[in-house]
This record gives structure tokens, C-alpha cells and sequence, in this order.
């Protein structure tokens, strides 16, 4: 293997999967990256990470002297090419596996390892892909994203359950852990026929998917699952990942239904009034309680070690009187992912879980479990 290619465009590339590399593996070579040089016109290096549950691989132009592959150190590579000066990178594999840097008057010699022990990434046909505009991903990932389980014992809650309604070219993200739950929709048209629904897409691989949707020259992506793998492809660049496998619970049993009180609050000011009484909230529980009566929502918290906070907030709402008590944290995040200007509460009682809606975007919305107070 023997090629160049500009600092810049290896240094995008090689920062793209840091977030991927296994740094604490049983398979050290995981915490590799391969590059595999291939001749077809002036050449291109392909550039591969995978942690076996995500994976990415990106072509860039290079100027291929000699065809190869290899495997080197992910971060070690990234950290060198990251100093190197803004000029063209020349890469070289030697004997014993080892691979050459040189870039203006700096030299490097990296000790790596064989392609032939790196793991492969799953191919996909290409009409197996549905083709969506990146920004609506993004917001859809965005609003979702937060609810996932980070616990791993319950495995199917550890991501996103996709729900295509191909009927009416719509995809549906929903998230949940059992105290709250995130649903984002949108209108795709004809093309989301062919998605495949009902699969759950793992919490990392959406991150790594919004971090590609959300480069500057992101347009349009592919998306599509086959077997128990999923793809997102924006020109040269393809993530992989392996799908959760498991039921993802009934989650529209959780969405309530025939709210009794409603009220529109500035999601700003929402954020500030619930930042400041969270201050003195208990650092075990985050409760907050929320009381809605004539004209006012009273924002407080209560901590025997510490003290008490309150705050007032003017609302339209002349409703009967409500107390209902949340884990701060949640509706924050709920609050902020939600991204509106206004919010609109609704609620049936005190002991039924909150819904949170978006004034502007009547697609997207939380849902929030009450806490005993």
C-alpha cells in the first residue's frame, strides 16, 4: 500500500469514527482503523472502523501508487494526522505490518496489523434503500433520541422502534424507558414503501447516524434494513449497524388519552423556572411539583437538607386545580428536545403521566411519568 491524500480530507475521515473505535475490547484489533487503498483512476482509500455493533466506512480520493490494506491504531493515527500541517500526507506500508507517515519534514512509523484479521462490514443491494432528506432525520433523531434506555438489562428499550405506515408515507421514531417516552412523525411520501418497519435501531448507531446527517454537506440519505442489520448511506459514506433484537413493548398503551387540563407555557420560560427551583430539588429523586390553578402554574421543590424553591409562572389556563409531581431531569429533557418556542401541557390527573407537545409541530411529542410527592 503506498498513497496520498491532503491532511484535511484524511483527518475528516479519521474523525468521523473515533466515536465508534473499541478502546477496551477482547478483540484489540477493534481499537484499529483500516485503510485499504484501491486503484480505480487517480485511487481512493477507504477508510473502515467497526466496534461490531457499529460500523463506518468512507471512500476519499487519494492518489494510489500501490494498491494495499492494512490496520493501525484509530486514536494514535487520528492524534498524529491531527498535528500534522495542512499539506499532503504520504502512507506507505512496510514490512511487518507497519505503516509509514510523511508529511512536510515530520516522519512517523506506526506498528499495525494484518486486513485480513479485521472484521467486514455487511453489504447492502441498493434497492433495498429508501432515500430521505437528512434534515428531517435529524430532527426526528433529535426528538426521539434522549428517551432510549441506557439500561442494559432491558435490551429492547436500548434504542428507536421504526414504524413505517406505507399506506400513508409515513415513518415513525419512538424511545422509551419506562418513565418517559419520546414519538417524532413524518410525512416521506410513496418512497418509505419499501423501508422495513418494525425493527429497533440501537441508541448508539442513532447517534453516530446524527452526527453524519448533521455534517455541512449532508442532502439527502439512504436508509434500509435486511436482516438483523441496518445502513444509512450519504454519498461516500456508510454506517452500519446491528439491529436490536427483541419486542419493543405496546408503547401507544403508555400515550394517555382524554385530557381533562391543557395549558400553552414559552418553552423558555419553562427551562429557566425548572433549571433554578431544580437547584434545591433532592439530588437522589430530582422532584420538582408542578401546581396548576386559575391563571398560574407554581414551579417548586422541597429538600429537608437543603430548603425549598418556588416559582410563579402566568399561564392561560382556567381549569380546575391540578398537583402533580416529575423527575426534573425528564421534563428538561423532554422540554429541550422538543426544540419549540411554546409548549402545550396536557394532563388528566395527578397520577397520570403528562403529555408534551410542540405548538408548531403537532407531529412530535413526550411523554412524561408523574413521581409520588
Amino acid at each position: 500500500m503506498k498513497l496520498s491524500i491532503p491532511k484535511p480530507e484524511l483527518q475528516r475521515a479519521l474523525g468521523r469514527i473515533q466515536a465508534i473505535v473499541e478502546r477496551r475490547n477482547s478483540m484489540p484489533i477493534l481499537a484499529n482503523v483500516l485503510l485499504d487503498a484501491q486503484k480505480d483512476g487517480d485511487g481512493t482509500l477507504v477508510v473502515s472502523a467497526t466496534d461490531l455493533e457499529v460500523g463506518i466506512r468512507s471512500a476519499h480520493p487519494a492518489k494510489v501508487a500501490k494498491p494495499g490494506s492494512l490496520t493501525v491504531s484509530a486514536r494514535k493515527l487520528y492524534d498524529i494526522v491531527r498535528e500534522l500541517p495542512d499539506e499532503v500526507v504520504n502512507l506507505q506500508a512496510t514490512a511487518n505490518s507497519y505503516l509509514e507517515l510523511q508529511c512536510g519534514r515530520a516522519r512517523f512509523s506506526l506498528a499495525g496489523a494484518s486486513a485480513e484479521e479485521y472484521p467486514s462490514l455487511p453489504e447492502f443491494p441498493s434497492d433495498q434503500l429508501v432515500r430521505l432528506p437528512a434534515a428531517v432525520l435529524s430532527v426526528m433523531i433529535e426528538r426521539t433520541i434522549y428517551a432510549a434506555s441506557v439500561d442494559e438489562t432491558r435490551y429492547n428499550l436500548n434504542g428507536a422502534f421504526v414504524e413505517v405506515d406505507a399506506s400513508i408515507g409515513r415513518l415513525r421514531l419512538v424511545a422509551t424507558d419506562g418513565h418517559r417516552l419520546a414519538q417524532a412523525d413524518r410525512s416521506i411520501g410513496p418512497d418509505v414503501s419499501g423501508l422495513a418497519s418494525g425493527v429497533i435501531v440501537p441508541r448508539k448507531g442513532l447517534g453516530e447516524v446524527k452526527r453524519l446527517v448533521d455534517e455541512e454537506d449532508a442532502d439527502e440519505v439512504e436508509i434500509g434494513f435486511a436482516g438483523n442489520s441496518g445502513l444509512v448511506r450519504r454519498g461516500g459514506v456508510t454506517l452500519v449497524m446491528r439491529l436490536i433484537e427483541g419486542e419493543f413493548p405496546d408503547y401507544r398503551k403508555v400515550i394517555p388519552q382524554g385530557f381533562e387540563r391543557s395549558l400553552t407555557v414559552p418553552a423558555e420560560i419553562l427551562t429557566h423556572a425548572l433549571r433554578r427551583v431544580a437547584v434545591l430539588s433532592s439530588e437522589r429523586s430530582r422532584a420538582v411539583k408542578l401546581e396548576l390553578a386559575e391563571r398560574r402554574l407554581v414551579v417548586s421543590s422541597n429538600n429537608p437538607d437543603l430548603g425549598e424553591a418556588q416559582e410563579e409562572i402566568d399561564v392561560d389556563y382556567d381549569g380546575q386545580p391540578l398537583t402533580i409531581g416529575f423527575n426534573v431531569r425528564y421534563l428538561l429533557d423532554a422540554v429541550t428536545a422538543l426544540g419549540a418556542k411554546e409548549i402545550r401541557f396536557a394532563f388528566r390527573d395527578g397520577n397520570s403521566p403528562a403529555q408534551l407537545q410542540p405548538t408548531d409541530d403537532p407531529d412530535a411529542l413526550a411523554v412524561v411519568m408523574p413521581m409520588r410527592l
